[in-house]
């Protein structure tokens, strides 16, 4: 074909190309609504998050022209901390998302289906509605690697927090009082005085005799919380009764207090629970194991079999540091002998807890096992350990982290906004 046959080739392929396109409808195709970096927010991305707003705070709307660019600069702060996870290698697991997704129905007293359901009635599909959960768990593990870097709590931070009035509100010890009043008239008689006193030592005796506190509240006392068993509720040392105060001190939960004399009568109080405050005794306990754990090449079968052969070695007066260097899969106490420290009740798995709990110093568990394997234990000592301060520090260190999170955040957002490239395409 020549030169001059095949431009009129294409000639003619246009012109019924053109002709074709002009009886046809326009397609409407989606378009940017904006460049963020390496990545685009498309129209159909704005309008459904629009939708998803509108849904959400119903009632009277602000005009579109109004709410459509507030939505579309949180979608783009979305976009660049999404960019930022991706470069980190930041993911949420399938399971990670499943676990928060059950937790946030039970939360809201409702089972997977239920939720479900909500979502649906709500104009939302579970699936979209799971996969904005990830997002927002995604950009919340970037938010918090990145601005808890900025944010430094020292230990003097801490003590000053302590030091000020609204840190001693703050870790002030709490107590939920039951509360009997063995009522005397006001011209009481010194006869009317000693009944009433012999009738408050009485009712002490009972609840000490193993009586309840409370049926004996709501059967004998004439205070105005008789019929709620006498409780008071949980009020802090300063806000307590004058009357009461210096008893309370003295009493651990369960405690029954001496008849207090008022002017009013004789009380009788009792401190339900207590919360808060610097005490908190907790019986630790110093722990050492053997453990076995399956593997690609051991069964769980065989895994039982070889601890019953390190247990007959314990038995017949082995060395148990050397036989946890020898035996035990637990490379962080095997290189110590199997030696666990010092433990808190709750810091290990529960089979593993309970079996500790049980067992006396001295004494040699029999093997059994937990998610991890097969163990061994023995316990060598108990003592009562005061971790009230500790656990104080560590609730201040987390609140002033918290607090100062949320005053960083808005600074980082401001920051990488300004650091980024955005082409806002929408008119």
């Amino acid at each position: 074909m020549n030169k001059k046959a095949l431009l009129g080739l294409v000639a003619f392929c246009t012109a019924f190309s053109l002709s074709v396109n002009s009886n046809a409808s326009p397609v409407d195709i989606d378009r940017i609504a904006a460049i963020v970096d390496e990545s685009a927010i498309m129209q159909s991305e704005l309008d459904a998050r629009m939708d998803s707003v509108k849904r959400q705070m119903g009632g009277q709307m602000p005009p579109d022209s109004l709410l459509r660019p507030q939505v579309l600069e949180r979608l783009i702060l979305e976009n660049i901390q999404l960019q930022m996870a991706e470069r980190g290698g930041v993911q949420v697991s399938d399971q990670q998302l499943t676990d928060t997704v059950k937790r946030i129905a039970k939360q809201n007293g409702m089972t997977i289906e239920q939720f479900s359901a909500a979502l649906k009635k709500d104009g939302l599909s579970y699936r979209e509605a799971i996969e904005q959960i990830r997002t927002e768990m995604i950009i919340s593990r970037v938010q918090k690697f990145q601005v808890n870097n900025r944010v430094q709590i020292s230990q003097q931070d801490i003590d000053y927090f302590l030091a000020s009035k609204a840190g001693q509100m703050a870790t002030e010890a709490e107590y939920r009082l039951s509360h009997i009043l063995i009522s005397i008239p006001s011209q009481a008689s010194s006869e009317e005085i000693k009944k009433a006193r012999t009738k408050a030592n009485d009712i002490i005796e009972d609840i000490n005799a193993g009586k309840d506190f409370q049926q004996q509240a709501i059967a004998k006392s004439n205070g105005r919380n008789a019929l709620k068993g006498g409780d008071l509720g949980w009020r802090k040392q300063a806000q307590l009764p004058s009357l009461f105060a210096d008893a309370v001190i003295d009493l651990e939960p369960g405690e029954v207090s001496k008849p207090i004399k008022s002017a009013s009568g004789f009380h009788i109080i009792q401190i339900a629970d207590k919360r808060g405050g610097s005490t908190m005794l907790v019986l630790q306990t110093k722990v050492r194991h053997i453990l076995v754990m399956p593997n690609e090449i051991r069964s769980d079968k065989d895994s039982k079999a070889r601890i019953k052969q390190v247990y007959k070695k314990l038995d017949n007066g082995g060395d148990f540091a050397e036989l946890a260097k020898e035996y035990s899969d637990d490379p962080g106490s095997a290189v110590s002998g199997g030696d666990l420290g010092w433990v808190n009740p709750g810091d290990m798995v529960p089979a593993f807890d309970r079996v500790m709990s049980e067992i006396e110093p001295g004494v040699l568990s029999q093997p059994f096992k937990s998610k991890f394997g097969w163990h061994i234990l023995q316990v060598e000592e108990r003592k009562e350990t005061d971790l009230g301060e500790q656990v104080q520090r560590n609730q201040i260190h987390q609140m002033l982290q918290s607090r100062q999170f949320e005053e960083e955040l808005p600074i980082w957002l401001r920051k990488i906004r300004s650091e980024a490239y955005v082409d806002i395409k929408e008119s």
